[in-house]
């Protein structure tokens, strides 16, 4: 196989969501949602996942940081959303509300609205 074929240039999309997920990444590390020794999540949905900060970091990052590479990013992303409800639906978790900001602005960039 060629593997020329497997790279592209990076576009300046792909460089703005890759900074935009270092920024997640750093803020997860910041606030203690960030797990160093994180165990193996093979999941489709982050209802199954055992928190939703392992699949943040395990599922979400790996498959946002991929689609960085291939260009193939989804039509939609409601990940802003999904954490709004986790950290700021019934009760307020003050320090994931940075995240919370973070996790729409990758919805914007991905989307572009």
């Amino acid at each position: 196989m060629d593997n020329k074929n497997n790279f592209r240039k990076q576009s300046e999309k792909d460089k703005k969501v890759l900074l935009a997920l270092d920024e997640i990444e750093a803020e997860m590390k910041k606030i203690g949602f960030w797990s160093d020794n994180p165990p193996l999540i093979n999941v489709d949905n982050y209802l199954k996942a055992h928190t939703f900060e392992l699949w943040l970091q395990c599922v979400f990052l790996e498959n946002a940081r991929e689609a960085t590479l291939t260009g193939k990013y989804p039509n939609a992303s409601q990940v802003g959303i999904m954490a709004m409800r986790e950290y700021d639906y019934h009760s307020c978790i003050e320090e994931a509300l940075n995240l919370v900001k973070l996790l729409h602005g990758f919805d914007k960039l991905v989307t572009g609205k």
